[in-house]
């Protein structure tokens, strides 16, 4: 894809701190950032009024607070933006979280989004290729009853026959499935069920090798993907202050707190996770892997690694740079979220042509 067939939109949102990850300086806990309704609230709020199309909604066992509860409240004080809600493939029974995500899309007249995540029961493990088996079957038991379909279903791990709830969606169809995941298990799961694909950050070949990869594995299934990318980033006026603002962020963290941040993490251990940390290996000593991708964020977090770094400038034809691959929504965030979130918004975002993605 060239530069003049760019599509004429793409879909950015930001990210709403849900797991207890929100800092001034990374690594080091701020009571005033913690997760709680109040600032998570305040993040979406400003996200919507800054004018992005979507907010991510997070999702951690362990850490922060309910995802499904905080969207149900969140939703009526929200007018516009689209509601990405992370769920736990590990912690639902699919027929019960049809009706809560269907009741959560009347909530938000129509503005929900499903991030699907392949999780574990919490106390328990499933080894990789069974958890993704089973996340696979949870995609195709909600898209039928999202879509309004009656079931008759015999897997590895659910066996329904069973009409849909009386609740549906606004446009009687099941929200699009965002997922994300590197491992062949995960790549194989996005493949058959889900309708975006998530990336983490990646260096320009790097990305356009994934979209090659799941493009084939989609077509030998008679389906298409959208393409998404999860990054955080840092704006300011000047690439000096912008490097600045980057390096202030790691400026109270040692080597052993980052490391048990990592640990934290449910997903420390997988391959996604191990990408990040061979990026950052392979960037030069100041933390850039390439011009304007910044490797330092993954020293003190686990799973998405990597920042845009630079002026507006910068920052903007990066993002066209993915679009030119084929990315069409951008998730975003930044350290502190909201400021960060404001600072995109005024500088950044009235130059890139954006609206939600449009799906199905």
């Amino acid at each position: 894809m060239s530069e003049t067939t760019l599509p004429a939109t793409c879909d950015v949102a930001w990210f709403s701190a849900l797991c207890d990850d929100d800092y001034e300086f990374l690594g080091v806990p701020d009571s005033r950032l913690q997760s709680s309704f109040e600032h998570c609230r305040d993040i979406v709020l400003s996200a919507e009024s800054g004018g992005y199309d979507t907010i991510l909604l997070p999702s951690g066992y362990a850490l922060g607070i309910d995802t499904i509860a905080f969207a149900g409240a969140i939703a009526p004080l929200t007018r516009r933006i689209r509601l990405l809600t992370a769920i736990r493939c590990g912690e639902l029974w699919p027929p019960q979280a049809a009706r809560q995500l269907a009741t959560l899309d009347r909530l938000a007249g129509g503005r929900l989004a499903i991030n699907i995540i392949s999780s574990d029961l919490p106390g328990e493990t499933l080894e990789s290729g069974r958890r993704y088996r089973r996340a696979t079957e949870v995609m195709a038991i909600l898209r039928a009853l999202l879509n309004g379909q009656s079931i008759d279903h015999a897997g590895e791990f659910y066996r329904l026959t069973l009409d849909p709830p009386r609740i549906g969606t606004v446009s009687g169809k099941a929200p699009p499935f965002f997922f994300g995941g590197l491992s062949e298990d995960a790549r194989e799961a996005a493949a058959e069920g889900a309708d975006v694909y998530l990336m983490w950050p990646d260096t320009m070949d790097g990305v356009a090798s994934v979209i090659r990869d799941m493009k084939a594995r989609a077509a030998a299934r008679g389906r298409t993907l959208r393409f998404g990318y999860r990054a955080h980033v840092v704006v300011r006026e000047t690439e000096t202050a912008a490097r600045a603002a980057a390096d202030r962020l790691l400026s109270r963290l040692d080597a052993d707190t980052g490391a048990t941040i990592r640990q934290k993490s449910l997903d420390h251990a997988s391959v996604g996770v191990r990408q990040q940390a061979q990026l950052r290996e392979a960037a030069a000593g100041d933390g850039y892997v390439e011009d304007n991708l910044w490797t330092g964020i993954g020293r003190a977090r686990s799973g998405c690694g990597a920042a845009i770094v630079g002026d507006p400038d910068q920052v903007l034809a990066k993002l066209r740079a993915y679009q030119a691959l084929g990315i069409e929504a951008f998730i975003l965030s930044g350290y502190p979220h909201m400021a960060e979130g404001d600072l995109f918004a005024r500088h950044v975002l009235p130059h890139l042509p954006h609206a939600p993605l449009a799906l199905g």
